[in-house]
C-alpha cells in the first residue's frame, strides 16, 4: 500500500482561489492523503460549512493571521467584499505574516506545500524547512500560459490565432496590472518567482480535453509539467449548509430551461451604468431571471434605490433579486435553468459546463476576458461584445443575446454543444485519471 503523504494548502486570500483549494483538498483526501488548509479566519469562514462529515479527520482547517493594519481589520482580510484600493494593502499584509507561515512548516512539518500564485515567500521559506513545493494555478492553461509568454515574451504575439494580441486592451490592461507593485515587489515578478519555485511540477484546474494544446503551451514556457487535475466543482449534495432554499423553491416552480442565473463574482462590483444596463438587458429579454447583488464590504443600498427606477415591479413573477449570496451551483444544476449571464471567472465557467448550462458572456476584468473567448471557442457561450465607441456594454445586445441563447433556434447550437461537454466531463470524472495522475505526480515528487 502506498504511504500516504502530509499535505499544506496556503491559498490567495480570495473565495475564488480557496474555493478550488477545498475541492483539489477533498480530491486528494479521497486518496488517503492528509491535508490541511492555511489561511486567515475570515477566508476560512467561506468554506467552513462545505466540509462534510466524512472529511473530518482528513482536511483540517489551520488559521494564519495577519497583522491588523489601520485600514485593514481582521475582518477585511480577504478579498470578499474588499473595495478595490485595498487589494495592494491585503496583499502587504499577507506578505507581512510569512513569520507566522514559518512558525506552521515548524510545527506541522509536511511533507508537501501547494501554494498559490501571489506568495512567493512561501516556496522559499518551504526549501528552508527542506519542504517541496508546488504551485497551483487555479485560473485556466489558456489564461496561464498567455499572461507567462507576456512576461517572458514582450511585444510578441500569443502564438494562438483568433485569441489575443499584445496591441489588444486586454494585453495591456494585463501589463498594466502585473507591474503594480505592493510591498515593493510587482505582481510580475509574483507569479514568475512563484512559478520559477514551484518544484517540477505545475497544478492546473482544468482538463485535457478542454485546454489540451494551452497545457501543452504552459509546460514549454515553463520547463515544469503542468498537470490539470480536472474541473473541480464541488458536489452540492455534500454541501452541509443548504442556505438558499427559497431561492431554489422559486426555481422549481419555473418550466424546464426558461430561467438564467446571473451573477459577476464575489470580487467584481457593478457600476451604477452596468447595473443599469444589465437590468435593461433583463427586462428586454422576457426571459425569468435570479440577479445576485453584491455591493463592496460596508456599503449598504436599498435595492430599489440600486436599480431603475420601477424596475422591481415591472419584473415582479419573473425575476428575483438577491443580495450578497445565492447558492451558485445549486442555482446551475437545476432544471429550470437555461442560461448563465457570467462574468467568466474560471469557476464560474467550470460549473457553468458541468452541469450543462449555455454561458452568456459578460466579461469585466482580469482572465474573463480571455476565458469569455475561449468560451466562444469551445462552443459553450456567447459573449456579449462591448460598444466599440463606449466600451461598455449596452442593455440592448445584453437582451438580445440572453433571448437567442436561451429562447431562440438560433441557440440550439450552443445548447447542444454544452450538453455534449457536460456528458463528457461526468464520463471522465467516472474514470478519475486526471486526479489519480495527480496523486501519483505528488507522492513521486515527496519520495514516497
Amino acid at each position: 500500500m502506498r504511504e500516504t503523504i502530509s499535505i499544506l494548502m496556503l491559498p490567495w486570500l480570495a473565495h475564488g482561489h480557496i474555493s478550488p483549494f477545498l475541492e483539489l483538498a477533498k480530491r486528494l483526501a479521497d486518496r488517503n492523503l492528509r491535508i490541511h488548509i492555511c489561511s486567515s479566519p475570515m477566508n476560512l469562514e467561506s468554506i467552513r460549512s462545505r466540509i462534510p462529515e466524512k472529511y473530518s479527520s482528513s482536511i483540517r482547517l489551520l488559521e494564519i493571521h495577519l497583522p491588523s493594519l489601520p485600514e485593514l481589520p481582521p475582518q477585511r482580510h480577504t478579498t470578499n467584499g474588499l473595495p478595490l484600493h485595498l487589494m495592494p494593502v491585503l496583499k502587504r499584509a499577507f506578505d507581512m505574516s510569512a513569520p507566522n507561515f514559518a512558525e506552521i512548516l515548524v510545527n506541522l512539518k509536511p511533507d508537501l506545500l501547494i501554494y498559490d500564485f501571489l506568495m512567493p515567500w512561501a516556496p522559499e521559506l518551504a526549501r528552508s524547512h527542506n519542504v517541496r513545493a508546488v504551485t497551483f494555478l487555479s485560473v485556466g492553461a489558456g489564461m496561464a500560459s498567455f499572461v507567462f509568454h507576456l512576461l517572458k515574451n514582450p511585444g510578441v504575439d500569443f502564438p494562438f490565432e483568433g485569441l489575443f494580441s499584445v496591441d489588444d486592451h486586454v494585453s495591456q490592461m494585463f501589463c498594466q496590472i502585473l507591474e503594480s507593485p505592493s510591498s515593493g515587489i510587482t505582481d510580475k515578478d509574483r507569479v514568475l518567482q512563484c512559478i520559477e519555485r514551484s518544484s517540477d511540477i505545475l497544478l492546473m484546474k482544468t482538463f485535457r480535453e478542454l485546454e489540451g494544446k494551452y497545457i501543452d503551451c504552459l509546460s514549454d514556457l515553463t520547463g515544469k509539467r503542468a498537470v490539470p487535475v480536472g474541473p473541480l466543482v464541488h458536489d452540492p449534495l455534500l454541501q452541509a449548509d443548504q442556505a438558499g432554499t427559497h431561492i431554489i423553491e422559486w426555481l422549481d416552480k419555473k418550466p424546464i430551461s426558461s430561467t438564467v442565473f446571473v451573477s459577476f463574482g464575489t470580487e467584481y462590483f457593478l457600476t451604477d451604468q452596468e447595473r443599469e444596463e444589465i437590468a435593461h438587458g433583463l427586462e428586454r429579454s422576457n426571459v425569468n431571471f435570479i440577479w445576485v447583488m453584491r455591493f463592496p464590504g460596508g456599503e449598504r443600498q436599498d435595492l430599489e434605490d440600486a436599480l431603475p427606477k420601477g424596475f422591481l415591479e415591472r419584473v415582479a413573477g419573473r425575476g428575483l433579486v438577491v443580495e450578497k449570496w445565492a447558492p451558485q451551483v445549486r442555482i446551475l444544476e437545476h432544471e429550470s435553468i437555461g442560461g448563465f449571464v457570467s462574468h467568466c471567472g474560471w469557476s464560474s465557467v467550470m460549473e457553468s459546463m458541468k452541469f450543462g448550462v449555455p454561458i452568456i458572456a459578460v466579461p469585466m476584468q482580469l482572465d474573463q476576458p480571455f476565458n469569455a473567448k475561449v468560451v466562444e471557442r469551445v462552443g459553450v457561450g456567447i459573449e456579449v461584445k462591448r460598444n466599440p465607441s463606449s466600451g461598455r456594454f449596452e442593455g440592448e445586445d445584453i437582451g438580445r443575446v440572453i433571448r437567442g441563447l436561451v429562447k431562440e433556434r438560433g441557440g440550439e447550437g450552443v445548447r447542444k454543444r454544452v450538453k455534449e461537454v457536460s456528458e463528457s466531463m461526468i464520463r471522465n470524472k467516472g474514470k478519475d485519471e486526471e486526479i489519480d495522475g495527480v496523486v501519483d505526480a505528488l507522492v513521486n515528487l515527496c519520495g514516497k
